[in-house]
Formats: structure tokens, C-alpha cells, sequence
């Protein structure tokens, strides 16, 4: 058989009640050169005998004989693919009728990149909303975001074989639900990471999936990717520094006070300063990384005013001078602001009810007329 441009790998676990309108999308595509590779991990469901008697003799069932997880069974459609690209894709996400053929024009077009992923839209039920990655990109400020947390969906991505199986594994076990991540930075030596700025996939949010399951998996698992990648900015304080990073820009908690926040500052910083020395981007790149960088310190210092745990002046106090208020405009911040002054006003009521009703303070004595 003539080998197909594009090898789609999915893993699938109990996903029946997803795969057809996932499997639909894909048989709407506007390029039909593909193959579509699931691996079924045991599932418990009808998931084997649906992708069995799929009528798409495009799609090819690929049985476990025993449960793995996602990661090993991406390797494993990894490597029986035949398309020169690898196309990712989870079972419950849908693409875009154009997504192939925009991403292999693009591929066939630049050979020097290696990764190339979309933008997203997010799919909750029926209502789709826009996603919260950047909306304008380039290589180099991919080369930057990657350093500071996961600006790719992966279902989105698709990646040069010959790239693919340079890497032994493709994507590591050991790295669990941020195995993408860690490959956007293991790829690298091998192509550069790009990404279309259309949302040409629909990236389906339910309870049900592994980002909403595993949120502190997820999050150890990026601490050492990240903590590997800071080793020769950091050294011994690199777990620590990766794991700010990724408390406070990937899982959006707010900082504690204002030593948090002022350590977030400084690590921009530093990382800022070691990645421009490194790269060298253009003056148009290092506008836009520095763009997204203030709009993201502008999210932690919003997450802490509106969490009551900075203040307006904690903001001004502790900001890197290249990132000023993060780019975000005072009435953000002033309302982000009065929300956390409320909810400090509350919390000191609160506290003092309970000391009350504990007996801990005591009302004084009560004065009678004379």
C-alpha cells in the first residue's frame, strides 16, 4: 500500500461515547491523504469493537493486550505509522475540516520546522468559547513561552516523523499528563517548534478528561521538565524556581504575598536575560516576548489582588521595571483590587466571628445606667 502524507495517533481508553463525532471530524477533512491509528489501552467499554467496525478502512484498530496509559500507547502508534507526519489527536477532541491541510502546506513549506501545532477553541457541551493561549505568535516567541509553561495544545500538534523517532522515546512514560510538554522541549534540537494562529481545533473540556483528573500529577510532572530546562540558570535553585513558575503561570494560583510575587519577578527576569543572550531574537520578536511575558506577570498580580493576598501598592512594589504593570490597564487592576480589599475586609469578619463564638475574645462587661 502507498504510504499515507499523514499518520493520526490517538490513544483511546473508554471513549465510545466520543470517538464517532471525533472520528466524523476527521472524515470531513479537506486532505484525505491519512491514516488514523488507535490504540486501544483495554478499554472496558464498546471502544474496541466501535473503531473495529468503523467504515473508514482509513482507520485502523491497534488492540493492547494490557493497559499501559496514553503515554505508551502514543509510542505505540508511533511506531506503526507510515505518514511522513504525525498528526496527535485525543479521542475526544475535533478538528477543524482544513486543520491537515493547512499544517502540511505549512510543513512542506518550512522544512526547518520540526513541531507544528494550531490555535484551539475550547468546546464545554456545545458552546465553544475562545482559548486562553496567545493569539499571535512566532518560532521565537514559542522558543521563549515553552521556557515558562505549555503554549501548544497537543492535540493540535503535528510533527515530522524522521523527527519523531529520533527521539527514543517519543514521549517518555515517566512524565505523566505533561509527556507533551517535555517533547516540545526534547524536539528541539531537531526543528524548530511553530504554530498557525487559526483555532483549527476544538479542544473538548468535561470532567472527564486527564487535565481535569490529574491537575497535581500534571503540575510535578511540568516542575521537572521546567526544573531540567532552568539547571544552567539556576543550578541548585532550579526545582524551586521551576516550580513558582509553574504555581503561578501554568496553575494560575495567586502568590502568597509580596516575596511571592517579587521571586515570580525575578525569575522572569533572570530567565529573560539568559534566553535573549542565547537566541538573539529580532527586535520584532523581543517586542512580542516581551508582550506576553507582562501579560502574564499582569494575570499573577490580577490572581493575587483579587484573591485579597497583594495589595495595589505590593503591585508597584515588586514589578521587574521591562514588564511595568504587566501591560494591563488601571481599570483592571483597580477593580481586581477593590474584589481583594472586599474579600480581605471579609476574611478579617470572618475570623473575628470565630474568635467570638470560640470565646477567644471576650465582649467586656456591660456598664448599667445609675
Amino acid at each position: 500500500m502507498t504510504a499515507p502524507t499523514v499518520s493520526v495517533i490517538m490513544a483511546a481508553y473508554n471513549g465510545a461515547a466520543w470517538l464517532p463525532e471525533t472520528l466524523q471530524s476527521l472524515a470531513a477533512q479537506t486532505f484525505p491523504d491519512f491514516e488514523v491509528l488507535v490504540v486501544d489501552d483495554c478499554s472496558t467499554d464498546d471502544t474496541r469493537d466501535l473503531i473495529a467496525s468503523w467504515p473508514d478502512a482509513r482507520v485502523r484498530l491497534i488492540a493492547l493486550d494490557a493497559n499501559g496509559g496514553p503515554v505508551r500507547a502514543r509510542n505505540r502508534a508511533v511506531a506503526e505509522a507510515r505518514g511522513r507526519y504525525l498528526a496527535a489527536l485525543d479521542q475526544d477532541d475535533l478538528c477543524r475540516p482544513d486543520r491537515f491541510a493547512r499544517q502540511v502546506a505549512y510543513l512542506d513549506a518550512h522544512p526547518d520546522v520540526a513541531l507544528l501545532g494550531t490555535n484551539v477553541e475550547f468546546l464545554r457541551g456545545r458552546s465553544i468559547r475562545p482559548s486562553g493561549y496567545s493569539a499571535h505568535t512566532s518560532p521565537a516567541l514559542l522558543d521563549w513561552l515553552v521556557r515558562i509553561g505549555n503554549p501548544l495544545a497537543w492535540s493540535s500538534v503535528m510533527v515530522r516523523t524522521t523527527a519523531a523517532r529520533a527521539l527514543d522515546p517519543f514521549t517518555r512514560p515517566d512524565i505523566l499528563y505533561a509527556e507533551d510538554f517535555d517533547l516540545y522541549h526534547r524536539i528541539r534540537p531537531h526543528g524548530r517548534i511553530a504554530r498557525l494562529d487559526t483555532p483549527l481545533l476544538l479542544y473538548r473540556q468535561h470532567a472527564g478528561g486527564a487535565s481535569q483528573r490529574y491537575t497535581a500529577t500534571m503540575e510535578a510532572s511540568a516542575t521537572r521538565v521546567l526544573a531540567d530546562a532552568y539547571a544552567a540558570v539556576f543550578e541548585d535553585e532550579a526545582p524551586a524556581r521551576a516550580a513558582l513558575i509553574v504555581r503561578h503561570l501554568v496553575a494560575g494560583q495567586p502568590p502568597a504575598g509580596r516575596a511571592d510575587l517579587a521571586a515570580v519577578g525575578d525569575t522572569l527576569t533572570r530567565l529573560l536575560a539568559a534566553h535573549r543572550a542565547e537566541h538573539a531574537p529580532t527586535p520584532a520578536d523581543w517586542r512580542l516576548i516581551k508582550w506576553e511575558t507582562a501579560r502574564r506577570w499582569a494575570q499573577v498580580g490580577r490572581a493575587g489582588l483579587r484573591s485579597g493576598s497583594l495589595t495595589l501598592a505590593d503591585l508597584v512594589a515588586t514589578r521587574p521595571a521591562h514588564l511595568g504593570l504587566g501591560y494591563a490597564g488601571p481599570e483592571a487592576l483597580l477593580w481586581s483590587g477593590m474584589i481583594g480589599g472586599a474579600r480581605r475586609t471579609a476574611a478579617r469578619r470572618r475570623t473575628l466571628a470565630q474568635a467570638l463564638a470560640a470565646k477567644i475574645i471576650r465582649p467586656g462587661p456591660s456598664r448599667a445606667k445609675t
